[in-house]
């Protein structure tokens, strides 16, 4: 007989299959996501933040490095990919509406991707961060596929770059229906696609959970800031 417990045998037996850590992610969220319901969707009971603090827990908890993680959940990573081209979709539904109101959408776009990026670049330059770091930052308000590819072309850290992402869309899921309600902002497409451009992805998914229009526009700003924030960020790199 052995004196090693049965629960973790089969615990060191599990954590070598893949699949593993693919079904406690998916098992996670499910939990945050019904947390957040619960809460009746308050912007504090974040399905994303919640989630990831469990994981995170049981990450310490079993003492499982993160590569470990990672080969098993890889395939949520991939789908990123998919998920960031179906953008494409609301944006080509809402064509007409999105040629009605181009030029300011346009403008609130470019004013938007400017300052996310020169804010960040250029508070982390004036407290003397390295310079991957303040590169790492640039592409903080794009999806999380975007910014890793755009962070490791233009020196910066990945992986800091993802990190920095989610921070970005949990804080703005959190402050956009607060703020916007106490900016009186009651356009449901102006309020959404503020929201897209600032937050990329976990913004959107707030966005939905208020209205339908609102995800609608998070949406298809989501998709724009993260073509215009490659082209400006790489045209900057170019004169640095």
């Amino acid at each position: 007989m052995t004196d090693t417990p049965a629960f973790y045998q089969i615990w060191v037996y599990l954590s070598t299959t893949p699949l593993l850590w693919l079904t406690v992610t998916l098992a996670a969220f499910s939990i945050g996501d019904l947390v957040s319901l619960g809460c009746r969707r308050h912007p504090l009971a974040n399905p994303v933040v919640i989630s990831a603090g469990l994981l995170i827990a049981l990450l310490a908890f079993t003492g499982t490095p993160y590569p470990t993680f990672f080969e098993g959940a890889q395939f949520v990573h991939f789908l990123l990919g998919p998920a960031t081209v179906a953008l494409a979709v609301p944006l080509w539904r809402n064509r007409a509406r999105v040629r009605a109101n181009l030029v300011p959408m346009c403008a609130a776009l470019a004013a938007g991707s400017v300052t996310a990026i020169g804010s960040a670049c250029g508070i982390a330059w004036l407290f003397g961060a390295p310079g991957e770091v303040i590169a790492s930052l640039a592409a903080k308000s794009t999806t999380a596929p975007i910014a890793m590819a755009l962070t490791e072309t233009i020196g910066g850290l990945p992986a800091l770059a993802a990190v920095l992402v989610i921070f970005t869309g949990v804080l703005g899921s959190i402050i956009v229906t607060p703020l916007m309600n106490a900016m009186r902002i009651r356009d449901f497409a102006a309020r959404g696609f503020a929201v897209g451009v600032a937050s990329h992805g976990i913004g959107t998914a707030r966005a939905f959970q208020v209205s339908q229009e609102a995800g609608t526009f998070a949406g298809i700003a989501l998709g724009l800031n993260g073509a215009l924030t490659s082209v400006l960020v790489l045209v900057i790199n170019l004169f640095l």
